[in-house]
């Protein structure tokens, strides 16, 4: 059933809100993807503070051009999803890339990260860098290494003291 020119609007105006509070736009291709497939992926970018949007490509395309963004919306393929990243710029990729993963239906398509377009492959190498978390537990460990390693070459002359002390003892 098509829709009225007022659900059209609600939707363009929905979209362009979603586009001025967004930190990174990702396009999916979920053509084939069945509906408890969609609606787990909807459940795992609520859990990293993303949301699947689906409409149709001139919606977007109008969107997506009174927000300032220029992209060829034309040019993607199959069924359009866009998913809307709030907080962190990397995590809805990280589940969109673990999503397709899992199941073939889904495929990014590219997307907008820090309002310039980018392209599936970019996306899937995003996907694939640690998590911030990660990121910075590795930058701890490594400032705390040579401090560490201190530590252990200074234990090591008061092990061997107490070994020859004991030694003596014997």
């Amino acid at each position: 059933m098509a829709k009225t020119k007022e659900q059209k609007k609600k939707t363009l105006e929905d979209l362009k809100e979603k586009i001025k509070k967004q930190k990174t736009i990702v396009f999916v291709d979920f053509t084939g993807l069945k509906v408890e497939g969609m609606s787990d992926l909807r459940k795992r970018l609520k859990r990293v503070d993303g949301q699947l949007k689906v409409a149709k490509k001139t919606l977007i395309k109008l969107a997506l051009k009174d927000s300032g963004l220029k992209t060829e919306i034309d040019e993607l393929k199959g069924e359009i999803g866009m998913v809307f990243c709030y907080k962190d710029e990397i995590a809805p990729a990280k589940v969109i890339y673990q999503f397709g993963q899992e199941n073939v239906n889904l495929k990014i398509l590219g997307g907008f990260f820090e309002n310039e377009f980018k392209s599936a492959e970019d996306f899937i190498s995003f996907a694939q860098l640690p998590s911030k978390q990660e990121l910075l537990a590795r930058l701890t460990g490594s400032i705390l290494a040579p401090v560490s390693n201190f530590v252990r070459v200074l234990e090591g002359n008061l092990k061997g003291l107490v070994c020859a002390l004991s030694a003596i003892k014997k």
